[in-house]
């Protein structure tokens, strides 16, 4: 079954809180099947917004609709304070939320400004996660670790169902991390190729240590939306260049832009290479046309795919 989410991280928290609430209300009218929220603590000149905030904000405003936050950067705080926050939102929301976790490390100063040596982003996070997965038990945790040194640490009550824990990245050591700790993956800005064979990899080294992942990968996909091909490109790469502060053409070959049938056959390759779950970045004229034509994309995606396809 394939699944569509819409990222709304920049619009939910840079809109007026009632604008917010109806740009979830019309993602879930929309049909799309999940939203999805990013995290930065000082992203690039100080942009970005607090993920689990931007969840809670998400998750309060509809019902029934699930949020993946697309990536918590774990490594820059606390697991027991993370525990906690987790441990509030699943009793507002029991089941509804999935938590990405990344390294980060995009923006070398972000990382300093934490307090945090970049070097060690990665032995941090493989802790942190760890001792979210300790605190879940709803024991009394004593941890002697690296980084995160813990006596008879406890969060009540555990979230309930627990809240799985996806991990994003796609170098070597973040593959290695999801198939050791995650319970599925995030990648972004990787090929249809890589897409199939990186998910070989982490079913590889996950069974090595008979694990297998309960979760399929969620791609996360910036894309250009409108009629006309090149004002949705123009849009995309705006987008693009104000978020990364790097050039478009440093991403032209892994993002998409255009009409949504025209993006919808773009991503089709991916679904051949495997892919169900897409979380779609989209750069449109307002918020309401991008959830309105990121729809249109699940649509055609769905369509062109074949029978069998659509989610539940």
């Amino acid at each position: 079954m394939i699944r569509v989410g819409l990222d709304v991280h920049e619009s939910i928290l840079g809109l007026p809180p009632e604008a917010s609430r109806l740009l979830i209300r019309r993602v879930a009218d929309s049909e799309l099947d999940f939203v999805v929220v990013g995290d930065h603590v000082s992203f690039h000149g100080g942009q970005g917004f607090d993920g689990i905030v931007s969840a809670t904000l998400a998750l309060s405003a509809h019902p029934t609709l699930r949020v993946l936050i697309a990536v918590y950067q774990l490594a820059l705080r606390h697991p027991l304070a993370v525990a906690r926050q987790l441990s509030s939102i699943a009793q507002v929301a029991p089941g509804r939320l999935v938590l990405g976790v990344g390294a980060g490390g995009e923006d070398r100063q972000e990382v300093v400004n934490s307090g945090i040596d970049p070097t060690t982003r990665g032995r941090r996070l493989d802790e942190a996660i760890q001792v979210l997965r300790l605190l879940a038990s709803g024991a009394p945790v004593d941890h002697d670790g690296g980084f995160f040194p813990l006596e008879q640490a406890l969060v009540l009550p555990v979230p309930s169902p627990p809240i799985p824990i996806m991990v994003g990245g796609s170098s070597e050591a973040a593959l290695k991390r999801v198939a050791l700790s995650g319970d599925g993956w995030l990648p972004m800005f990787v090929s249809p190729r890589r897409f199939r064979e990186s998910v070989g990899k982490i079913a590889e080294m996950a069974a090595s240590t008979n694990r297998r992942l309960p979760i399929n990968p969620t791609l996360s996909v910036w894309c250009g939306l409108d009629a006309d091909r090149g004002r949705a490109q123009a849009l995309l790469g705006g987008a693009l260049e104000r978020l990364y502060a790097l050039p478009y053409e440093e991403f032209r070959n892994l993002t998409f832009s255009g009409s949504p049938t025209d993006v919808a056959e773009s991503l089709l390759p991916y679904v051949e290479a495997g892919c169900r779950d897409l979380s779609l970045l989209v750069a449109a004229e307002t918020w309401e046309a991008g959830v309105d034509l990121a729809a249109e994309v699940r649509y055609h995606l769905i369509k062109i795919a074949g029978p069998g396809q659509a989610s539940e």
